[in-house]
């Protein structure tokens, strides 16, 4: 078995679509990965367990996610295309049209390839967003970008 996610939760990511990038943990989660944390979770439940900017509503919606990483100065953009000095997030969520719930958030690396922690498992490297795309997380509903941070300045550990 390759990974130690279940293969039919994921289906697209095999040893040639993505490559492991660390060991399982459930020290942090996708959300915080792609916000550029490894040492919590990042989550707006309302008893207040994980993280969530403050001001944000602690509700999980497309628009409370967006507002969470506009917080990190993201912003709507239009697609997951590499833009040079551009660093990007994808926002994967299921439900019907108008009513998806966030499920997932990978980052997109300086190279291109994007980056993702699964759940309770490892971090990948995946080519495309469409890669981690299936039951778990379904789709994605959006995309958020925001200027690349220079070296030395405060931005993604990953």
């Amino acid at each position: 078995m390759f990974g130690s996610w279940p293969q039919h939760e994921l289906p697209n990511l095999t040893a040639d679509t993505c490559e492991i990038r660390s060991d399982p943990t459930n020290q942090y989660n996708c959300i915080a990965w792609a916000a550029g944390e490894n040492f919590r979770n990042w989550w707006p439940d309302p008893l207040g367990i994980g993280y969530w900017p403050p001001g944000v509503p602690r509700q999980v919606t497309t628009e409370a996610f967006m507002l969470a990483y506009g917080a990190l100065g993201y912003t709507l953009c239009f697609d997951g295309a590499l833009e040079v000095g551009m660093e990007k997030i994808a926002l994967y969520g299921k439900g019907q049209p108008g009513v998806e719930v966030p499920t997932h958030a990978a980052l997109q690396l300086e190279s291109g390839e994007w980056t993702s922690k699964l759940g309770p498992f490892e971090d990948i490297y995946h080519a495309t967003p469409e890669a981690v795309d299936g039951p778990v997380y379904g789709r994605v509903l959006c995309y958020l970008s925001r200027l690349r941070p220079s070296i030395g300045d405060a931005g993604p550990m990953v």
